[in-house]
């Protein structure tokens, strides 16, 4: 874990009248961001974000935060800002998130992931927010990290047109079907969501992506998790109370067999994205422990490949892709050497 505190951060927080403050730096994750804690001598503790530009840039965090918070979702409060070194002191959620949580006490996990579909029902009760749609060309621009890191790094030489075509065949049909669309946070999964005095308080956080898109994206993000094993019987049965939730808010009859495979669509563009970006941290930003967590990656995109929606795509990977390659369950690092 990186130590060192940003130069900038003591007149930052003492223009944000956190003078003295002491700064303990927390564990990174995927992006340039950092974040620490921050505690005054009387005990008040607030996160500070930082993320430098160029390489990352405070405002659409800051956009996101605010229109969240502004529609009764629970954002963490900005309490002080400065785009230009790219610092951010924001409420401090607290240490109980979902992951850990329901890890600890497994009894419990049905009810905190009920109440977490509940959050995406009343996300996607509202109007979409002030975001960029989720368009075909970026679902497929996506989906081409698989074939730009991943194939690469097993030495498979691979269609990569055909590619193209079999997921622009998969994809288009579900774009009538996301207008006027919802806002997807596009990374809602149980190490994003905190818990804030009880099951039924969620506080997120890593939204700063934001799109206007399809309401099944956020909904195959937290229950077909890259980070921790939710099992079949917990997702049939979170994807049954979504569907419930959203029937009774529209009042009408919800097609879900129809979104069960808009679900798997894009359930297998999100997957193989993944694995694309799990190797891409390895390979340039020099983060193996990615690695790791590509089997359970590659198992969850198997799943979403047998529906019958995915036929175009799963003819590319029986085309393409080995078969002893497409089962590295139990594989250290999904079969790479770190």
């Amino acid at each position: 874990m990186d130590l060192t505190i940003p130069e900038g951060v003591a007149p930052f927080l003492d223009r944000a009248g956190w003078t003295g403050a002491a700064i303990d730096p927390l564990p990174g994750d995927a992006s340039f961001r950092r974040y620490f804690r921050v505690t005054k001598p009387d005990g008040a503790c607030a996160m500070l974000m930082h993320a430098p530009p160029p390489r990352e840039d405070t405002a659409p965090f800051l956009r996101a935060a605010r229109w969240l918070d502004d529609n009764a979702l629970r954002a963490p409060v900005i309490m002080a800002e400065d785009a230009a070194q790219g610092f951010v002191l924001l409420e401090d959620f607290g240490d109980v998130r979902v992951r850990e949580y329901v890890d600890a006490w497994p009894d419990d996990e049905a009810t905190v992931y009920r109440a977490a579909i509940d959050t995406l029902v009343r996300l996607h009760r509202l109007p979409p927010g002030p975001f960029t749609a989720y368009g075909l060309h970026e679902y497929v621009r996506e989906v081409r990290l698989f074939t730009e890191w991943y194939c690469p790094a097993r030495g498979l030489y691979v269609d990569g047109r055909g590619w193209n075509e079999a997921w622009e065949a998969v994809l288009s049909p579900i774009l009538p079907r996301q207008r006027p669309g919802v806002t997807v946070l596009r990374d809602y999964h149980a190490e994003n969501i905190m818990l804030l005095d009880g099951f039924d308080r969620q506080g997120l956080l890593d939204f700063q992506d934001a799109l206007i898109g399809h309401p099944a994206y956020d909904l195959v993000s937290l229950l077909q998790d890259a980070r921790r094993d939710v099992s079949p019987e917990l997702e049939a049965e979170m994807f049954a109370h979504y569907c419930r939730g959203v029937a009774a808010g529209i009042g009408t009859r919800f097609d879900e067999v129809q979104f069960l495979a808009d679900y798997a669509r894009l359930g297998a563009q999100r997957n193989a994205k993944i694995i694309g970006i799990f190797v891409r941290l390895w390979k340039r930003d020099g983060k193996p422990r990615y690695l790791g967590l590509i089997p359970r990656v590659w198992a969850l995109l198997e799943r979403d490949l047998a529906h019958p929606a995915l036929a175009p795509v799963r003819a590319w990977f029986d085309a393409n892709i080995p078969a002893e390659l497409r089962d590295p369950a139990g594989v250290p690092g999904g079969g790479f050497e770190a």
